[in-house]
């Protein structure tokens, strides 16, 4: 390999690492923030925000992991200088025609979409969060241009900008709104103005990092062939939107919720208690983003290097590589779920201050296993150029979620939710699991692997089930207290965590050579060493 190119690659990991780091921080944020949310507005509060949600969520896809990828693509791979603006000038207008296409059906279609909601009073926060699509060519056309040029340091401190601002301006704004007699629906609005800002902010640190470039104008005399121009097009339309759809899988699985699940309650006779339980059940999704995040921050770490010319060129360094990541998504998702399972009543009371919805919530929490799977194999197949068949698992996902809502809805309210969710992230990765298994040829997480986990976690449970016991029994005077839960609960992931952890090294589930590509695997190693030295 050259000096020119092993440079290129060592700017390429450098800035895969930024955005690494920066996405971890974005959706870290993005899943606490629903915590203090909930405390501040209640669970009717809780509701209004979640339904109104996923429609934020697709617009932060959009404008964070797909089109700026597409664009950066495009730009990367043009071999001739002078064009780089008119591919800039392309993506901003086709990204306008798309964004402002997306304000005027969701604005002047608030209120369908509403009564398909179940609550037409969510029309005003329909409308509200519209006005983020009108950001959306202006922040994706900037990330890409950056990224297309390997400087992923504006999308980085972008992305940080916007979810900072944006969780300061929701929190403060809805406490505002409801200290000042405001209702829990304009509390909401107030919520989703303040997502706004967060998308100004982000678009005010990528222009102050455009403006620092020197010699750089987006004027050109210079433009493509109408054949050329059609392909850019083409590109941007079906490369940003299948990166995008493959990405928001969890948003979609809770948009489904939102237009199906309260009026399935409703129609059960539940009237303004379908509210109240729809939120309690959405006191889920935070603990499935922050749990997924914690898996797929270890896994997904690995799984650019999969995209590299160096290894996909060696079939057996590939395979080494999806057999290490997929290995690390479940041991660290089944630990995850399992040890969230075992504590999530003092975890519910510490969070959300009660314990309401708790077999809802114990049945969500064995998702994570699911979900941590489910984004790696996308990340996975996306990595090694199947960017059409993980589109098509997010669909069936979304179709087999609203065929197992109104099944179960019915019959178990949002006890059956749960389980449809459960059952869709079950399904989604057994079939990509199965596309991946035709393709290569060869089981990635071998019979031995499972059972040693899944006797890691049986242990783990074990001993945070006695461990509860105990902590009931000797500070019985003090369980009805929301500190006592956060102390046991906090003690009881640290405690579980570190059971399972030398549980699984005990186990040899990873080599000494794999733990030093595994984010903090060099503690692991130390451990084993030491482990190895007394015998």
């Amino acid at each position: 390999m050259s000096f020119q190119a092993q440079e290129q690659q060592k700017t390429a990991l450098k800035g895969a690492f930024v955005l690494t780091v920066a996405a971890l921080i974005t959706k870290v944020l993005s899943a606490f923030y629903r915590i203090p949310y909930q405390n501040i507005s209640g669970d009717i509060g809780f509701y209004i925000y979640q339904q109104v949600y996923p429609l934020y969520g697709i617009v932060l896809a959009l404008s964070t992991y797909g089109y700026p990828v597409a664009i950066s693509k495009l730009i990367a791979e043009n071999k001739q200088k002078q064009f780089e603006m008119h591919i800039v000038r392309l993506s901003f207008y086709f990204l306008t025609f798309v964004g402002f296409t997306s304000f005027c059906f969701l604005y002047f279609g608030a209120s369908f979409l509403a009564t398909m909601m179940g609550d037409h009073q969510l029309t005003l926060l329909i409308r509200t969060v519209s006005f983020s699509f009108l950001l959306l060519p202006f922040t994706s056309t900037l990330r890409g241009y950056f990224q297309g040029k390997n400087n992923m340091l504006p999308t980085a401190v972008s992305q940080v900008a916007e979810q900072t601002v944006r969780v300061a301006a929701i929190l403060t704004f809805s406490y505002v709104l409801l200290m000042s007699g405001s209702t829990v629906y304009e509390a909401g609005a107030g919520a989703m103005f303040g997502s706004l800002l967060g998308g100004f902010a982000a678009l005010f640190v990528l222009i102050a990092y455009w403006l620092r470039q020197k010699h750089v104008s987006i004027r050109t005399n210079i433009s493509f062939s109408s054949k050329e121009t059609k392909r850019v097009l083409f590109f941007l339309a079906i490369q940003g939107m299948t990166i995008c759809l493959a990405n928001m899988v969890l948003i979609f699985i809770q948009f489904v919720d939102s237009l199906s699940l309260l009026s399935l309650l409703q129609a059960e006779g539940l009237g303004n208690e379908a509210k109240m339980l729809k939120g309690i059940y959405d006191r889920g999704q935070p603990l499935i983003q922050l749990g997924t995040v914690v898996a797929t921050s270890f896994s997904l770490a690995l799984v650019p290097a999969l995209s590299s010319d160096q290894i996909r060129s060696n079939e057996l360094l590939i395979r080494e590589k999806i057999h290490l990541t997929l290995r690390i998504a479940f041991v660290v998702g089944l630990g995850a779920s399992v040890g969230l399972v075992c504590l999530i009543k003092p975890t519910n009371i510490m969070l959300f201050k009660d314990a309401s919805g708790m077999v809802e919530l114990t049945i969500l929490s064995c998702s994570i296993l699911f979900t941590s799977l489910t984004l790696t194999l996308i990340a996975i197949l996306q990595g090694l150029g199947y960017v059409l068949f993980p589109v098509l698992a997010v669909f069936v996902g979304i179709v087999m979620k609203w065929m197992l809502n109104m099944w179960l809805v019915p019959h178990w309210q949002t006890v059956g939710a749960a389980f449809a969710t459960l059952l869709t992230y079950v399904g989604m990765t057994l079939l990509q699991y199965a596309f991946l298994y035709r393709k290569m040829k060869n089981p990635f997480i071998s019979k031995s692997i499972i059972v040693h986990t899944v006797f890691s976690a049986f242990m783990m449970a074990v001993f945070l089930i006695g461990y509860l016991w105990i902590t009931n029994q000797l500070f019985s005077f003090w369980q009805h207290e929301r500190l006592f839960s956060a102390v046991q609960a906090v003690l009881g992931v640290f405690l579980g965590g570190i059971v399972y952890i030398i549980i699984i090294m005990e186990k040899g589930i990873f080599l000494e050579n794999e733990l030093t590509v595994i984010p903090f695997g060099y503690y692991f190693k130390k451990y084993i060493v030491r482990k190895a030295d007394t015998k």
